[in-house]
């Protein structure tokens, strides 16, 4: 019987006698043939082991905490997967074979040589200390992905908001770009001029873009990856796109809770420096077949990875985890989103306003989707920037701009 054990260097094998042996046993057999100390190993069935930052995190995973256990017990069996995580430094089994070079054996191209330099390690801290969400924006959109999408299709977003010195990413609202989702993979169909005004918007709010998040479907969840190779691509492009070194990646997903439903999960990754520097030199291979593992990446050249020459990379090499933390910030997000599947018009803006009627007007126009929709839609573009500054730093609006929003909305 085979298991497969997957740690921070791969995926290896370990030939053991049968699921009746015991998890002791079973740290027994891949101290010998994996070279990781007993008291080095902590093991488990969930993978999340692998992004374990601190140790004392690891009591989280106590599935296979009992030595005594029988493997049968943890519905293991020929082909399962395991996951080490393990403290130390070890050779790896099956490292790359020497080969001569130079006057006595093969040439090296220059290729070469810097294939043989590429390695790749985990990165152990990310440049953003935390990401915040506000929670009115956060619930907005993970209630779009729930309640109509239900998970069947992949959906994503540009976050904006703030960033401090100390790395403090705050998310105060998501904006969605025209999309098609699949079950699989999320297809960005970006509109330059709108991302400028976006932008714009953004900049008179205080704002800038600060991150992407999407979702993964019901299907992909089943397939146990925290990122697919697809995932990762598109994320180590608009990582690279941004040129920031604080720029976070969110996921939202399903997870079956203790009483049999499902959740939903907000889970934040920075893309690792060298994830973001091999896109940006090419290496990832950008094609994908159906026979591909999602949980690998493939590259063009052969990279080093625990000492091992390799074309395929663990996608968990490539994500470091940020912290989620939520806040309520200062702007409202009940206006009708963007390009979502829903005609938004003058009818709509009026019954958003009449709604608020007690509330100052500033305050009922504090809403980013709100300002985007009167740029784009009613002709304002050129003036939504010096509200979007009024909203940000609560001054008044002029009485003439109140009068012209509220006349396009009487004209419903």
């Amino acid at each position: 019987m085979l298991l497969r054990i997957r740690s921070r260097d791969g995926l290896e094998r370990v030939q053991v006698g049968g699921p009746h042996i015991s998890i002791f046993q079973l740290k027994t057999l891949i101290q010998s043939q994996l070279q990781v100390p007993i008291q080095n190993q902590f093991l488990s069935t969930d993978r999340n082991i692998l992004l374990v930052k601190i140790p004392a995190d690891l009591l989280r995973f106590s599935d296979m905490a009992d030595p005594s256990a029988p493997l049968s017990a943890l519905n293991l069996s020929h082909g399962s997967v395991v996951f080490l995580y393990y403290q130390g430094e070890r050779n790896v089994r099956g490292g790359p074979a020497v080969t001569p070079a130079g006057s006595f054996g093969r040439k090296m191209t220059m290729d070469d040589l810097i294939a043989k330099q590429t390695r790749i390690t985990r990165q152990e801290s990310p440049h953003c200390d935390s990401v915040s969400f506000d929670r009115d924006s956060a619930n907005a959109f993970q209630q779009y992905v729930n309640e109509t999408l239900a998970f069947a299709v992949k959906r994503g977003g540009f976050m904006y908001g703030t960033v401090s010195e100390e790395g403090r990413l705050e998310v105060d609202f998501i904006y969605e770009p025209p999309q098609q989702g699949l079950d699989d993979n999320l297809i960005l169909l970006r509109d330059q001029e709108e991302e400028n005004m976006v932008d714009a918007i953004a900049a008179g709010l205080g704002r800038k873009r600060v991150g992407f998040i999407f979702t993964q479907t019901v299907m992909q969840v089943k397939k146990d990856y925290n990122f697919s190779n697809k995932e990762v691509l598109q994320a180590a492009e608009l990582h690279a796109e941004s040129a920031q070194k604080k720029w976070v990646t969110v996921v939202v997903k399903l997870e079956a809770n203790e009483d049999g439903g499902a959740d939903v999960h907000f889970e934040a990754f920075q893309m690792s420096d060298m994830c973001v520097k091999l896109f940006k030199e090419g290496w990832f291979v950008t094609e994908f077949g159906e026979n591909d593992d999602p949980k690998l990446s493939k590259m063009k050249k052969a990279v080093v990875v625990g000492g091992k020459d390799v074309e395929e990379v663990d996608n968990d090499f490539f994500l470091v985890v940020v912290k989620i933390l939520d806040h309520q910030g200062p702007l409202s997000s009940t206006f009708p989103i963007e390009n979502r599947n829903n005609l938004v018009t003058v009818r709509i803006l009026k019954n958003h306003l009449d709604r608020m009627k007690s509330v100052p007007f500033l305050k009922r126009i504090s809403d980013f989707h709100l300002l985007l929709f009167l740029a784009l839609s009613q002709g304002l573009g050129s003036d939504i920037p010096a509200l979007a500054e009024c909203v940000s730093k609560g001054t008044p609006v002029s009485e003439g701009y109140q009068l012209l929003i509220e006349s396009m909305a009487n004209t419903a």
